[in-house]
This record gives structure tokens, C-alpha cells and sequence, in this order.
């Protein structure tokens, strides 16, 4: 039989997980031992908790599976509670392995290490941010508990937490199943595809808005091909930026409300019927919005529910519902495709001058970069780096544009690098880069070399846009291209178009350690999207009540 470490492990395995990412320390190294010498899962660690966290949850948004975090107990776990919020809030898979006391240490009427107010407070804080839980203290019942949780997570795309005794590691369990996944009533399914396509077909101008449970359920292909075979339209959120770079026929651009191309808000605020596939409904991605949606022609389709207007279909799955849109338009009952309006433009051509740079100077040259090499995947921290991505090219991107946390850029696109052994283009404001920038000092032992853009106006510049006239958004000058070296990579700074143009060629060319492309901005200057955004923002504000 096999050990309770070496089964957890395989059933992570089984349930799509291809590493792992994590810390070492003393109630969770028992099990380190294990993953070490057993070679189920290859492990991947790195300096402080947070980044642990932000790179499993770019792995599981990057390939529509689970991603894991493993820590020691108390102050391991509770360093990784912000990460795992942001995957909760938007909607990541990641599963939490978490080492724990054993019976024996439990028992003791003693105060244990990492302790905060009782042995089991750190349950308690991840029920609150995970969409399930075990605590494996019952060889017996251990391999259910497993799965019951691994399904979870599969099923609802949210994190899940796995607390890990260390006197348990060695207890003889039975293997861990897979469970099957729970489908949808046939009759509930088939009532609401063909009341979704009715709705679709009565409509002049329907639209189909993505968001990012699409990529989680691999279904982006599936919806490409339901759009098309109506000729209806799709568009991203700000959260679902990077969907569909696979479907540029189908694909309109990203609806930003007033901050965004005047095309796609009119698109999406004309529209007399809305497929929102996946979409979390909130501020970013809706803040700006010019109308409100009419709930009579809207269908929400997200965490294994569907509205359709003012009826709501539970426990239905979005996977399935695509799928049964699919099944109900194929062949001559079909209806007659619609005329796709023109694809939203982004800037290129970047003269190569000696002036200051810009933030639209960074998405123009990385536009240009792709036209020549391929575009590549990217990760982007919040802040104008993230505004920024909105003016490059649609690609593969990973960000936290809802729950918008500071220092997940740098650390996801180890993750994604790690998951898929391509190489990324991570964006990165020098606020966040102060954060976890230096987990790039693991990269060469990974043989990791992602490209990083650091956006360096010595300032919280994305707070400044909101209250410009306080003093403590200004940061001192790290000069990061100076420190690379010392973290295994290379660097230089560039502060004009000229070149910036010159370093990304030259990254480009160079593999094998992480290139640091430092890019001084003035204080004050900021992408046209984030210019944008904050006008619309304010707009907004003053047009509310009271």
C-alpha cells in the first residue's frame, strides 16, 4: 500500500498537477523528504510564501488545471493567505498542501511554534478563502477526503486547502481515486441552451463577453467556434484580457467601458442581447461601464450556475452549457452568421528617438518585438504595467486584474515558465518589483530566463493618479538593472525609445539567464489606457448620488 505522502502526491498528479511550488520548514519537511526522493512531481522552491502562492496560481491559470502550494505550518501558511485570496477572487485552482502538528504534539497542553491563537486557527483562516477543506489525520478516510477536495477545485476553479499532519506522512493508505465529475440534469441543460439560443437569435446585435473561466475549463476553443458559427461577436473583460489569441477572427478586443476603444464599448453597451461567459461582475471589469445591463436579454453563465433574464439554472457547469449551445446549432438549424465588425488596433511602428520613454513607447516596441520574433506569453503585475498590456497585441497573459495585488507579476512568470517551459514576458512596476522581483534569483538554478520590463518612475504611480498631491507615492531609485547580475541574470536601463528598442533585441537573443530590461519613466507620465481609465473612474464617481 502506499504511504499517505507518496498517495497525496500521485492524486495530485492524477488530477492534472504537473509540479509543485513551495517552501520547506519543519512540520511540512517530512513530506518534503517524500517529494524529493519519490520523483512523483517535480518541486520548485522559492524565497518568501506570497511568491509560492502567486506562482501556483499562474500555473493553473496558464494550463486550465491545478496548480499547489506546499508550506509549513503557521508562518509558512499564513504568509501565503493574500496569494490564495487573490485566487479565490479570481477564480484559480490552487490547492494549498499544508504540513500540521501530529496527535502527539497536539496533545501536549504546550504552545507549539507558529502557533497564533489555537492549533487549529489556521483551518480556520483558509475556510474562509478556499472552496474546500481536509485535514488528513484518518489514514481510513484520507484518500476520499483527497479527492472530494481535488474535485472541488477542478470543479469550481477556486483553491482548496489539504492540511498535512507531519506524524501522518508514512501511515499506509489505499490510493487516492478520481472522482467523477458531477454533470448536469439532462432536461435543466437542454431547457436552458435552447433558451440561451433563442434569446441569441431574437436579438440584432448579440454579443459574447469572455472572462476567465473560459480559460480554466479549456473551453476557449469550443466558444470560438460557437461564435462564429452565429457571426456573433466576442469581447474580453479587463480581468479576461489574453482569451481567445488563438481566435483573432472572432475576437473584437477588450471592453473597458469609457477607458477603453470607443468601438468595443459601443459594441458591447449597444448590444440587445449579452452571453457573459465566465464573467465576474465587478468593479474592474465594470466600474466604467456607460449603461447597465438589462438582466431580460443577458445570460450569466459562471461558478456552476446559469441566469438566462430572471431564470437561474443551478449546478450547471459552464463547460456543459457551451457544449450544448454547440450540439444545438450545428447543421441547417443554424442560424445565418452575422458580419463581424473590424478588429481593434494597437500601436506599432516605434521611431527610435532619444527622448523619454512612455508607457504606450513599451506596448509599441513589444508590438513591434512580436511582429519580428513571436509573440510571447506574459505576465503583468497591477498598476500601469498592467494598463499597459491593454495596448499590446492580445496574448497569453496572466495578471490580478480583479483582486489587484501588488508582487505577482514577477513570481507568475516563473510559474508560467516552470509549468510550460516557455519563455515569458513579465511586466513589473518598481513598487511590486520591490516586493518579489528578487525571486528571480532562482531562475538559474531552474535554467529559468524570462524577459522582465521594469516600469521605474521611482513611484507608486498607479496611487499617485488618485492623490497626486501625496508625498509618500515617491520611492527611492534601487537602480534593479545594477542588482541583476548578483541575482544570476543580466540587466541595463534604458530611458528612451532608441533604447529600449536596442534591449529587447538584445534579450531576445540572449538565453539561458533572465534578462532585466530597466525602463526609466518620467514621474507623472502614464499609458493612455491607465489615463483613460482614471478620467472615466472619476467621471463615474461624481456622477453617483451623494
Amino acid at each position: 500500500m502506499p504511504t499517505l505522502a507518496t498517495a497525496l502526491l500521485q492524486g495530485l498528479k492524477d488530477h492534472g498537477a504537473r509540479e509543485l511550488f513551495g517552501i520547506p520548514g519543519d512540520f511540512v519537511l517530512p513530506f518534503f523528504k517524500i517529494v524529493e526522493e519519490s520523483g512523483i512531481l517535480p518541486v520548485f522552491t522559492l524565497s518568501h510564501e506570497p511568491a509560492v502562492g502567486f506562482a501556483a496560481d499562474a500555473a493553473a491559470r496558464w494550463r486550465s488545471g491545478i496548480g499547489v502550494a506546499v508550506v509549513t505550518y503557521g508562518a509558512g501558511a499564513f504568509n501565503l493567505v493574500n496569494a490564495v485570496a487573490g485566487a479565490y477572487a479570481e477564480r484559480s485552482p490552487v490547492v494549498v498542501v499544508a504540513g500540521a502538528p501530529g496527535a502527539r504534539e497536539r496533545a501536549s497542553g504546550l504552545l507549539l511554534h507558529h502557533q497564533a491563537r489555537s492549533v487549529d486557527t489556521q483551518f480556520a483562516v483558509f475556510r474562509e478563502i478556499t472552496c474546500d477543506q481536509a485535514v488528513l489525520d484518518d489514514p481510513a478516510t484520507a484518500p476520499q477526503e483527497i479527492a472530494r477536495v481535488l474535485r472541488s477545485a477542478r470543479e469550481r476553479a477556486l483553491p482548496v486547502y489539504i492540511e498535512l499532519p507531519r506524524d501522518m506522512v508514512d501511515a499506509e493508505v489505499a490510493p487516492v481515486p478520481v472522482l467523477p465529475p458531477r454533470a448536469a440534469e439532462a432536461e435543466a441543460l437542454a431547457e436552458c441552451a435552447a433558451e440561451v439560443v433563442a434569446l441569441l437569435a431574437r436579438a440584432s446585435s448579440p454579443v459574447i463577453v469572455v472572462d476567465v473561466e473560459v480559460r480554466r475549463y479549456g473551453i476557449e476553443a469550443a466558444v470560438a467556434t460557437f461564435a462564429r458559427r452565429l457571426g456573433i461577436p466576442v469581447v474580453t473583460t479587463f480581468m479576461g484580457r489574453g482569451l481567445l489569441q488563438q481566435a483573432p477572427d472572432v475576437l473584437r478586443g477588450t471592453y473597458l467601458g469609457s477607458a477603453g476603444d470607443p468601438a468595443v464599448t459601443r459594441l458591447v453597451e449597444d448590444a440587445d442581447a449579452l452571453l457573459l461567459l465566465g464573467v465576474i461582475l465587478c468593479d474592474t471589469n465594470f466600474a466604467l461601464s456607460e449603461k447597465r445591463f438589462d438582466w431580460r436579454h443577458t445570460v450569466l453563465a459562471i461558478d456552476r450556475g446559469v441566469r438566462v433574464g430572471h431564470h437561474v439554472y443551478p449546478d450547471l457547469p459552464i463547460e456543459e452549457l457551451v457544449a450544448a449551445l454547440l450540439a444545438r446549432t450545428e447543421g441547417d438549424a443554424a442560424p445565418k452568421p452575422r458580419a463581424l465588425p473590424p478588429f481593434e488596433a494597437y500601436p506599432r511602428g516605434l521611431a527610435a528617438e532619444d527622448r523619454a520613454l512612455t508607457p504606450t513607447d513599451i506596448a509599441t516596441a513589444l508590438n513591434d518585438l512580436f511582429d519580428r520574433h513571436g509573440a510571447m506569453p506574459m505576465a503583468s503585475d497591477i498598476g500601469d504595467c498592467l494598463f499597459t498590456a491593454m495596448e499590446i497585441d492580445n496574448t497569453a497573459l496572466a495578471a490580478p486584474g480583479y483582486y489587484a495585488g501588488m508582487g505577482f507579476g514577477v513570481p507568475a512568470g516563473i510559474g508560467m515558465a516552470a509549468a510550460t517551459g516557455q519563455r515569458p514576458l513579465i511586466l513589473v512596476g518598481d513598487g511590486a518589483f520591490q516586493m518579489t522581483g528578487w525571486e528571480l534569483g532562482n531562475c538559474r538554478r531552474y535554467g529559468l530566463d524570462p524577459i522582465v520590463i521594469v516600469f521605474n518612475n521611482a513611484s507608486w504611480e498607479m496611487l499617485r493618479v488618485f492623490q497626486p498631491e501625496s508625498k509618500f507615492n515617491d520611492l527611492s531609485d534601487w537602480t534593479f538593472a545594477a542588482a541583476a547580475p548578483a541575482l544570476g541574470g543580466h540587466g541595463e536601463r534604458v530611458a528612451t525609445p532608441q533604447e529600449l528598442a536596442a534591449a529587447l533585441e538584445r534579450a531576445v537573443a540572449r538565453r539561458g539567464v533572465f534578462s532585466l530590461i530597466e525602463a526609466m519613466i518620467p514621474r507623472g507620465v502614464t499609458s493612455r489606457t491607465l489615463a483613460r481609465f482614471v478620467s472615466g473612474l472619476k467621471s463615474a464617481r461624481d456622477r453617483q448620488p451623494g
